[in-house]
């Protein structure tokens, strides 16, 4: 597996841990630029009480306002497949790949970024799917109230 991109998950298993001490769902993400992460950011739906404070929207947000030839030069790491809203995100600012730490406990819309040049990598690794499982199993009422909100 390449160390790059365990480096950055790592980074966004972190983030993905702050919304969780926080009383929030457990899914962080990093924007990347090269070598150097240039935005950080995790769920922060509860914590806000918002409707779009997703852990790549926060992340992009926190990353401050780039130009727009920088996103199209960035990796953005996701502990969770991005769901639709996330994903259009992704599209709108032209970022190229993704690199997500799971997408079992959530199928995002893989196909639909791919279908528009994205390159999805899913790294497939258990804490993110054990972190996330646990979340759901403890708090299933919020979660699938989160969910029907974005399916």
């Amino acid at each position: 597996m390449n160390y790059k991109h365990l480096k950055f998950m790592q980074e966004a298993i972190n983030e993905a841990k702050k919304s969780f001490k926080e009383d929030g769902i457990p899914i962080g993400a990093v924007l990347v630029e090269g070598s150097e992460i240039v935005g950080r950011g995790h769920n922060r739906l509860l914590q806000k009480g918002s409707t779009i404070l997703h852990a790549e929207m926060d992340c992009l947000e926190n990353a401050g306002k780039l130009k727009g030839t920088d996103y199209k030069k960035c990796t953005l790491y996701t502990t969770l497949i991005p769901c639709q809203m996330c994903s259009g995100l992704i599209l709108l600012y032209k970022i190229p790949e993704v690199v997500a730490g799971e997408n079992k406990t959530f199928p995002g819309p893989e196909d639909y970024m791919k279908d528009h040049g994205v390159n999805i990598t899913i790294l497939d690794l258990d804490e993110c799917k054990e972190m996330m499982t646990e979340y759901i199993r403890q708090n299933r009422k919020v979660w699938d109230e989160e969910i029907e909100r974005v399916s």
